[in-house]
């Protein structure tokens, strides 16, 4: 759970800055966002055999929230490739 909490730190920071110019923290928005995924994470009922929240049959967060984070991995998902490679390797083969 600790390494899906920080893909998702990591992929929240690469949005924030590229579309919020957040430089050195997340702009109140995005922290927003951030601190909502990691208690959902948190309080996840599948806990470490949590699939990717695409493939996963309990939908925990509210629309509102679901649209954003979903506009955040659009976004930082093909990035992450290139910033982070050996994390998004690990995601992936990680989670069904």
């Amino acid at each position: 759970m600790e390494q899906e909490i920080k893909t998702v730190e990591l992929m929240i920071d690469l949005y924030c800055r590229d579309h919020h110019g957040g430089k050195d923290h997340l702009c109140s928005e995005c922290q927003e966002l951030f601190d909502y995924v990691k208690k959902r994470l948190e309080k996840c009922p599948l806990k470490e055999n949590k699939p990717r929240c695409s493939k996963c049959s309990v939908r925990c967060y509210k629309p509102s929230m679901r649209q954003k984070i979903k506009a955040v991995m659009k976004y930082s998902g093909p990035r992450m490739l290139y910033r982070h490679p050996i994390l998004t390797a690990r995601h992936y083969m990680t989670r069904q």
